[in-house]
Parts: structure tokens; C-alpha cells; sequence
């Protein structure tokens, strides 16, 4: 074969190369894209369902909200540090009330749908000897965070944890941290009495918090 002729299969040959480069390239830009955009959703939801294993005596109704007996329950971590204002502030320091700890992002849609709900009936509730709670997340500074707050007109504190270490100290099988927003009501002896998953309506936050603070 003359060199003339074997010029055009050897062109062929490297056209269909980059072709094929071109294709894995392409694929794998998808693949990213897609396990990316699985990631940011499972970070931020509309719901969850477990907290991942252990042993927390939850038992879960139909609407999501997970309850656990008064003689079954146990006691929340330690929950202290800086608040997004740089004040410090201890969960321990509110035992003999009731809080509701609501785990949040600025970053989060579900949050600031069930942000309303949350301003409101923290102020419903404070002179009922319940305190609420925040556990801001993933926030890389505090400043969107305090904008949040300013805009829902939330007024009770919040805990900065951007890294989700707070989070890390509960009871295996207590929160998922992929679960965002998540709420805890822990009862006055500071122990986990009911938990949700997911964006709370007004109503469901308050048959949450009822029952506990209804109790003797």
C-alpha cells in the first residue's frame, strides 16, 4: 500500500479516537452532574425517613412524626458553643423546659417554608415554659444565617455548627444528617421525646410539641 493511500485510514482512525474521548468525556461530565445534583437533594429535602440504625425506641406514625415513651427515651448530647449572633449558649442551661431543637440551613427551600411556623409558635409557647432551639448548618458564615433570622423574624437563639458536628454527637440512629430541616422536642429532664425528618406544617409542629408539654 502506497503512503497516499494509507494516509486517509490513519486521519480515520484518529477522528474516530477523538470521538471516542469525546464520549467518555461527555459521560462522565453527566455522571458528576447527576451525583451531584442527587447529593444537594438528599442535603436539603421535603422529608426523611431514618436516622441510620441504632437502638432509639422511635415509634412513627403515618404523618412522620416519630415519638419514643416517656421511660424509653434518652438524653440529648451535649449541645454547647457559639450562636450565629457569637453569643454563648448551652441546651443544658433550659432543663426543666421543654425545647424544640430545629436543625436549619439558609441555604435550605424546606427551611424557609417552615420558618413562619416556627417564629409563630415560639412566641405562642413562651411563657408555657418552652424554649426553642437552632441548630444552624453548613452555613460557611454567619451572615446569611442572620439574614434568615431577620427575615422570618425568628427571635430565639441558634447554635452555629457549619460543619455538623453538634449533629455527630447524637445517639446513633437519632438524626440524619443528610435530613434537612430536622426537628427534636426533648422533654424537661432533656431526653429525645419526639422527632421529625422533615419541614414541618404549624399543625404537625404542634402535635409534636402538645403531648410533651402536657406531661406531669
Amino acid at each position: 500500500m502506497s503512503a497516499d493511500s494509507s494516509a486517509p485510514l490513519r486521519s480515520n482512525r484518529t477522528t474516530s479516537a477523538l470521538d471516542r474521548t469525546r464520549r467518555v468525556r461527555r459521560s462522565a461530565a453527566l455522571t458528576a452532574g447527576l451525583a451531584a445534583t442527587a447529593l444537594l437533594v438528599s442535603a436539603c429535602g421535603s422529608g426523611g425517613t431514618s436516622g441510620g440504625g441504632g437502638n432509639t425506641n422511635f415509634v412513627t406514625g403515618t404523618d412522620g412524626v416519630a415519638t419514643v415513651a416517656q421511660g424509653e427515651r434518652t438524653p440529648a448530647p451535649d449541645l454547647s458553643g457559639k450562636t450565629i449572633a457569637g453569643k454563648t449558649l448551652d441546651v443544658a442551661d433550659y432543663k426543666g423546659k421543654v425545647v424544640v431543637l430545629n436543625v436549619w440551613g439558609s441555604w435550605c427551600n424546606p427551611c424557609r417554608a417552615e420558618a413562619k411556623y416556627f417564629a409563630k409558635v415560639s412566641k405562642a409557647y413562651a411563657d408555657k415554659g418552652v424554649q426553642f432551639v437552632g441548630i444552624n448548618t453548613r452555613d460557611t458564615s454567619t451572615g446569611a444565617a442572620l439574614a434568615f433570622e431577620k427575615d422570618w423574624d425568628i427571635t430565639y437563639p441558634s447554635l452555629y455548627d457549619p460543619t455538623g458536628k453538634l449533629l455527630l454527637r447524637f445517639k446513633k440512629g437519632t438524626l440524619n444528617p443528610q435530613a434537612i430541616p430536622s426537628t427534636l422536642i426533648l422533654d424537661r429532664d432533656g431526653k429525645v421525646a419526639a422527632r421529625s425528618l422533615s419541614a414541618l406544617s404549624e399543625k404537625r409542629l404542634l402535635k409534636m410539641l402538645k403531648p410533651v408539654v402536657a406531661e406531669k
